[in-house]
């Protein structure tokens, strides 16, 4: 039997009656549909209003939708047995002052039914892992925005949730935690765990993410691999190759719009302007009639955050 996806999203509809507005419905989804797969790591984009938030409080049961169907690892979403194993860390979490870093794990567990025994046990490692072991009998009012994010992750763990649901997690942490965070995140992949990340710093999405959504005004914009998103449909396709430069020109015939520079000895960067594939195995042909070896070939890029804004304008020319 096929595993059901961690995420299951359908035609997900939620209105919302404003009224202070003269009773104004306001559509913040509109007939969402993706799917999440369990041990994937999976970005969920989109501008503020976008729906996102809403999103995320239909799939833990905070909200209820108003037509389709949601469902969190293979339940209904907001089922109670369901968000037993479900991890998450909200945006502007909160933890009460007076608590250290260990008095506050402890507290968390115990909301997740959690035997006392367990966390002692757990709450070490899991310090560690977040770049806080020598925090534990801190009171967090020391503690940085970032050092409350690492220890609001760690809470997020504790029980060790098969899916964790992360709002902005690396919001206020500087560079170096969000390298360990990403280390982190990685790790967890490795050990089968799902993460579903709502955030606005594309950049962090870009390195860690497998997958992304792109929500807009409550709709469904795109879905798919960052590296299709990234992958300029219409790019010139750049090659490194190796060989004598003559070999290399008369391998390149002017009507494949060849443009060459030398890059290093016998070593040559060809830029071949044509998003023809049938032109570019022509050329690898001609290459190796000519004994030239292709060291490496790839096709122009654009950041995460370059998709993004591109599928934005298009969507909002569209409309």
């Amino acid at each position: 039997m096929t595993e059901s996806p961690a995420v299951d999203v359908q035609n997900l509809q939620k209105t919302y009656r404003d009224g202070l507005l003269g009773r104004r419905n306001i559509e913040a989804l509109r007939g969402v549909t993706f799917e999440v797969g369990r041990g994937e790591i999976f970005g969920l984009l989109g501008p503020n209003g976008a729906g996102k938030t809403t999103l995320i409080k239909v799939l833990l049961g905070i909200v209820r939708s108003s037509g389709g169907q949601a469902s969190v690892l293979g339940r209904p979403a907001g089922n109670r047995l369901g968000r037993k194993h479900v991890g998450y860390l909200p945006e502007n979490h909160r933890i009460p002052r007076h608590h250290t870093g260990n008095s506050a794990l402890a507290f968390f567990g115990s909301l997740s039914d959690m035997p006392q025994r367990e966390i002692r046990r757990r709450r070490p490692a899991l310090l560690a892992a977040v770049g806080l072991a020598d925090w534990g009998n801190t009171s967090i009012k020391k503690y940085s925005k970032g050092m409350l994010q690492r220890l609001g992750l760690a809470q997020a763990l504790l029980h060790d949730p098969q899916l964790l649901m992360l709002d902005e997690p690396t919001d206020g942490v500087d560079p170096v935690g969000r390298s360990e965070m990403r280390t982190l995140l990685q790790e967890l992949k490795a050990a089968g765990k799902t993460i579903f990340i709502n955030s606005h710093l594309l950049q962090e999405l870009e390195l860690v993410c497998d997958r992304v959504a792109i929500l807009d005004g409550g709709k469904l914009l795109h879905q798919g691999p960052i590296s299709e998103l990234t992958t300029r449909a219409n790019a010139d396709v750049q090659m490194v190759v190796a060989g004598s430069e003559s070999a290399v020109r008369a391998a390149l015939s002017p009507t494949l719009l060849a443009e060459v520079r030398s890059v290093g000895v016998d070593q040559f960067e060809v830029l071949l302007k044509t998003n023809d594939q049938s032109v570019v195995d022509e050329t690898i042909d001609r290459l190796r009639r000519h004994a030239i070896s292709l060291v490496s070939m790839s096709r122009g890029r654009q950041t995460l955050e370059e998709a993004f804004l591109e599928i934005l304008e298009r969507a909002r020319k569209n409309s």
